[in-house]
């Protein structure tokens, strides 16, 4: 598929932005975008696990990763989010957009324990860090994320300003705005299984 020169749009997101997805689980947040543009020539969808492990974990990870390579998405696995600066494969490229959607270390605690919410911390800060050296000139870093307690206890805000970048918008998050977005657990034995939404926002850091 060839790009097409009609600009369109899904809520933040263009055909004619450079996307980078990181964490994306199942890649359903990736195959909506793409059916949005009609291509991901544009857009580079990664997850944290090999490949075999992805497959494994996720029930309809074939027909997703299918959709992509039809629709022209690179995508690629093995990439930490406190290292995707230094990935081969990612740094000489910078992105007008950076996404993150609710990024999650695993379990040590429940969600609430002060360890468990470091734990989470040290993970955005970590991706905030990488993302900052990746952006194009008016790029921005969109993480999507609960604002209700325990995790508003992150301070997401207040991490990304640690590190030099600053919130542009703060705005309401749903799934149905992405047809066919399936949000997964991302880890543990119930990897493949989606969690309750609730209450959430999108938060866009620029330069």
């Amino acid at each position: 598929m060839g790009v097409c020169n009609e600009e369109k749009w899904i809520e933040h997101y263009s055909n004619s932005h450079k996307i980078l997805l990181v964490g994306e689980g199942n890649f359903s947040f990736a195959v909506c975008l793409a059916k949005a543009f009609d291509t991901a020539e544009n857009m580079i969808a990664t997850s944290v696990d090999s490949k075999e492990v992805w497959k494994n974990a996720y029930s309809n990870a074939k027909a997703n990763l299918k959709e992509l390579k039809k629709r022209t998405c690179t995508v690629l696995y093995h990439v930490d989010a406190h290292s995707m600066y230094r990935h081969p494969r990612l740094r000489s490229k910078l992105f007008d957009r950076i996404v993150f959607n609710f990024p999650h270390a695993g379990f040590i605690g429940s969600e609430s324990e002060k360890r468990q919410i470091e734990l989470h911390r040290t993970l955005v800060r970590g991706f905030l860090s990488n993302a900052n050296h990746m952006l194009t000139e008016n790029g921005e870093v969109h993480i999507t994320h609960k604002t209700t307690h325990p995790f508003s206890k992150w301070e997401i805000v207040e991490l990304a300003e640690e590190i030099g970048l600053r919130l542009v918008e703060k705005v309401p998050f749903e799934r149905w705005f992405y047809p066919g977005y399936m949000n997964k657990r991302g880890s543990g034995a119930k990897i493949n299984r989606t969690f309750r939404v609730g209450e959430c926002s999108t938060f866009k850091f620029s330069h």
